[in-house]
């Protein structure tokens, strides 16, 4: 079985989230909450009433995969064919 599919979603954030004071899946707006030696804390606001609607948390490794596979999907958008 292929390693791709599992890389796909190691590092996935959300884009809307319910939220209680809205009563509705809202848009949310990721805000870095506190940096440490080993892992970064996200908070998720309402974009509706900006109350806190979750968190997430990035270990640093987590964060060093992510910035090898951004830098590998650069590389392969940079070649450029060769037309004989």
């Amino acid at each position: 079985m292929s390693q791709q599919p599992q890389q796909q979603f190691e590092n996935f954030t959300a884009s809307s989230l319910y939220c209680d004071k809205c009563k509705a899946a809202m848009p949310v707006r990721e805000r870095l909450l506190l940096v440490l030696p080993d892992k970064e804390i996200y908070d998720y606001l309402c974009t509706g009433c900006g109350s806190s609607v979750g968190s997430r948390e990035v270990t640093a490794g987590e964060k060093m995969m992510a910035q090898a596979m951004a830098a590998q999907q650069s590389r392969r958008r940079r070649r450029v064919p060769i037309s004989l």
